[in-house]
């Protein structure tokens, strides 16, 4: 895999409401990216103005140096994996077969929330339907990463969801991390899966295919990619053991609750994991 010359800008982190786990990798302890995709606010008594043309040129930096943090971290080879951010009705998302160190910010397509971009420009990454149904879905949902790490393809490719081995499977909203059925790249039947497992979700393994984690910026959404990795890692290796022990239904719904209250920012996180 080539390596870009230059590493991309970290800025300051956001607070997760959640506790790190136990041999989590050097990766996924990696410098953060920005949140360029959060739209203006507007001064009390002032109506919101419209996103800047700096402000755009920002969030398609952003989009790139999440996409270059995402390949370097080896949570996706080569040009695989595709990242977005929400932006005015639709969203930015990288464009289809081009190398992520590559990448200027006028590559970055333009997707609008019909489905219609520019067909002049870069073409989207093939996997913009399921991206775009991810913020059909949730409202909240400000970012979405979609990688082909390796233990979560892997346990993907053997049609195995994550369940409750360990507490922070709760990481991603609920008591499992569940597997979407296989449906071919690019295609709507993949992106209404997709749809239909985030109403309650925030990561989901598609099978034979990769993992989508989503977040309310593109910190968070990469954030919980490696999160979800390193859990795909755990529960692979734990296998080799023979059965896991689960977590039932009542302890994990502690966990739930005292997610809803962890961390000095857990109020206005927006709650993404349900």
């Amino acid at each position: 895999m080539a390596m870009a010359a230059k590493k991309p800008k970290s800025v300051a982190r956001t607070i997760r409401p959640v506790a790190e786990p136990a041999g989590r990798s050097a990766a996924a302890r990696k410098t953060r990216p920005s949140n360029p995709a959060a739209k203006p606010r507007a001064k009390p008594g002032k109506s919101a103005r419209a996103p800047s043309k700096a402000h755009e040129t920002a969030a398609r930096k952003a989009v790139i140096a999440t996409a270059l943090l995402m390949s370097r971290t080896a949570l996706s080879p080569g040009r695989s994996g595709n990242v977005s951010c929400r932006w005015r009705e639709g969203m930015l998302i990288t464009p289809t077969g081009m190398a992520y160190e590559e990448l200027q910010p006028s590559d970055v397509a333009y997707v609008a929330a019909n489905g219609a971009y520019n067909r002049e420009g870069r073409k989207p990454s093939s996997e913009w339907r399921f991206h775009l149904s991810a913020y059909h879905a949730r409202p909240e949902i400000g970012a979405v990463v979609h990688t082909h790490s390796l233990h979560a393809t892997v346990l993907a490719c053997a049609h195995r969801p994550i369940p409750a081995f360990h507490y922070m499977i709760a990481i991603a909203g609920g008591t499992d991390i569940p597997l979407i059925p296989y449906a071919p790249f690019g295609t709507q039947e993949l992106a209404q899966l997709v749809r239909g497992s985030l109403a309650d979700r925030s990561a989901l393994l598609m099978a034979n295919h990769g993992q989508i984690a989503v977040g309310n910026d593109l910190a968070a959404a990469l954030e919980l990619a490696r999160e979800v990795e390193v859990l795909a890692e755990q529960y692979y290796k734990v296998l080799t053991l023979g059965k896991p022990k689960l977590l039932g239904a009542e302890a994990m719904a502690d966990v739930l609750e005292r997610f809803k209250g962890y961390g000095q920012n857990a109020q206005s996180r927006g709650n993404l994991s349900k």
